[in-house]
């Protein structure tokens, strides 16, 4: 049998893809480590591949806290209503723009491209949210981020992309602009969907900032808020899992992890369902034209 040669190209490939990979993996295996560390451990730098004093006494003490599970169910509120809405409403207006009978649709694909580089800012953004009266309600984490415009854009690209017979082809059979959406360009557009999908819900699930600037009352705080509740109470907390001295000055690195780990854990569990949607629907959505 003849064997395969195998060239230096090939090797050095081989050797910069998996540093590369390495250097991907390492951080987010280094938080797993060190969140399962004691915290005398961490902080003399003893922790690098492996477990040093395991331990679960950090997530136990992040996870007692009623406030995280409470925090949990406003995020899935959040993520799931604010993707939901957000998906329909970014189609719907990709579809319109797409169309080539759109009247001014230059002009509306101009002004939108405009906010990418020019947007309100903070201020008019809290002014507005405040005028419609939705301030310190679910709506107020919902409503400001409501549609991306590159994700309009990216949707836009893709439904271009579809042959026009289809939709010739639906209106021949009777349908109309919204049977043709419903029935003919979602159903075809599975992979853009779950892109921008998941776009949308991983931006929502890590929204912290407009939860600071609009909600007061502590029952609707998102679980990203109460993390870094419970972070800062960490630090004031004299000797809590630190071994005291140097612990009592710095942040507890195990708690830090710990909550990091809580926070991204759900987002890491859906991407595997979502991975062949994932990549098909960014190189579809960003190549045709």
């Amino acid at each position: 049998m003849r064997q395969r040669k195998i060239d230096l190209f090939t090797v050095v490939n081989v050797m910069v893809l998996a540093l590369v990979g390495f250097l991907s993996l390492y951080p987010f295996w280094y938080m797993i480590v060190v969140s399962l560390s004691s915290s005398e451990h961490v902080i003399r730098n003893e922790v690098f591949l492996f477990p040093k004093g395991f331990t679960l006494d950090i997530y136990q003490y992040v996870l007692q806290d009623k406030r995280i599970w409470t925090g949990y169910k406003n995020t899935i509120i959040y993520t799931v209503l604010g993707t939901f809405l957000s998906l329909m409403l970014t189609a719907m207006g990709a579809y319109s723009l797409s169309r080539a009978n759109f009247v001014f649709k230059k002009f509306f694909m101009l002004m939108i491209v405009f906010t990418i580089v020019f947007n309100g800012g903070m201020i008019p953004t809290f002014l507005v949210v405040r005028s419609l009266g939705v301030m310190d309600t679910i709506w107020a984490m919902v409503i400001p981020g409501l549609i991306s415009t590159w994700n309009l854009i990216i949707m836009r690209t893709f439904f271009q992309g579809i042959p026009h017979e289809l939709v010739e082809s639906g209106k021949i059979d009777g349908l109309n602009d919204l049977g043709v959406f419903t029935r003919i360009i979602l159903p075809l557009s599975k992979s853009v969907l779950a892109t921008i999908g998941l776009f949308y819900a991983v931006g929502i699930w890590n929204n912290f900032f407009h939860a600071l600037l609009y909600l007061r009352n502590a029952d609707l705080f998102p679980l990203q808020v109460f993390l870094r509740n419970i972070v800062l109470a960490g630090q004031v907390q004299d000797g809590t899992f630190g071994g005291g001295g140097d612990g009592e000055m710095m942040i507890d690195e195990s708690l830090k992890f710990a909550t990091i780990m809580v926070s991204t854990l759900p987002i890491i569990m859906v991407y595997p369902f979502l991975q062949k949607y994932f990549v098909k629907g960014v190189l579809i959505g960003s190549l045709k034209g």
